[in-house]
């Protein structure tokens, strides 16, 4: 295995991912009374993206299918332009599940909506056209959301795993995810905090904090044991064992909204970043990256 390189020292990285984190995770402080109200964001000229505001990115390995979580709906932007999918719902979390079609979200209704505010739990079976409630409407908007193979592990402010989106056990942690990664065949899980990379390999129920890598602001999971990580300057890291030990690959460049990963046919994976300046794609693990449309 590649030898582990980190670009910056500890105390130069902790501060450097602190400053973004703090960012983040203020801006997954629920408010005491959400309001809801029409899109306050729009596409964004020049980049192809249907929204300025983005919460999620997933990729579909079987059909390529890129889609978008945003303060303004879901979009796939798999071909240009995007293409709105459902109501307008400001989806603050948003992840796959393992079978087609499926995913689970969080956040607040869009305006003329009879849902509750927050949405709690939320899950569509057929690609996001619409939306069943699961549980803790009303009460939860989880910011941070992944899916294992033992359930889901989501952050409200307090860290929380589930068997079935219905029933909710809380986790002893002390810290504060900006952002979960798993994958639907592991009980691997990896949230990002100040600190470093907090790894569970039990589904989220106990933590431990990987001491030797790199400070990552976003986390994927490209198969159970392939996963990347990009630091708040756009580094990106790569681990094969799931998040246990990291090497440094290339850099994004831009302002990072979100990413996503998938297993490549050539056996590196490809990964996906929403930037403010538009999607880009690497398709040799990480090295370098390009605008998605290019040919």
């Amino acid at each position: 295995m590649p030898a582990h390189t980190i670009t910056k020292s500890r105390p130069a990285a902790f501060a450097a991912g602190t400053a973004v984190l703090i960012l983040a995770l203020a801006a997954c402080t629920p408010a005491p009374q959400p309001t809801t109200g029409p899109p306050s964001s729009s596409g964004q000229v020049g980049t192809g993206l249907p929204s300025s505001h983005i919460h999620g990115l997933t990729v579909s390995g079987d059909t390529s299918q890129v889609l978008l979580a945003t303060h303004d709906g879901l979009f796939d932007v798999t071909t240009q332009p995007a293409s709105k999918i459902g109501d307008t719902h400001d989806l603050m979390g948003f992840t796959a599940a393992k079978d087609p079609g499926v995913f689970y979200a969080s956040g607040h209704p869009g305006e003329g909506s009879d849902l509750p505010n927050p949405l709690g739990l939320i899950k569509s079976v057929d690609g996001g056209k619409t939306w069943e409630q699961l549980s803790r409407q009303g009460v939860s908007d989880f910011h941070a959301l992944t899916t294992t193979k033992s359930g889901i592990v989501a952050f409200d402010g307090t860290l929380w795993t589930s068997p079935d989106g219905k029933a909710w056990k809380a986790a002893s942690t002390t810290f504060a995810p900006a952002f979960l990664a798993g994958h639907p065949d592991s009980n691997t899980v990896l949230a990002t905090t100040p600190r470093g990379v907090q790894r569970s390999t039990d589904g989220g129920t106990t933590w431990a904090l990987v001491k030797s890598g790199p400070v990552v602001i976003f986390a994927a999971f490209a198969s159970p044991a392939e996963a990347v990580g990009v630091e708040p300057d756009g580094t990106v890291h790569y681990s094969a064992d799931a998040g246990a030990t990291w090497t440094k690959k290339g850099r994004i460049e831009g302002q990072i909204r979100s990413i996503a990963a998938v297993k490549g046919a050539d056996g590196k994976p490809w990964i996906w970043a929403a930037t403010v300046e538009g999607l880009v794609v690497s398709t040799d693990g990480g090295k370098t990256f390009r605008p998605a449309d290019a040919n």
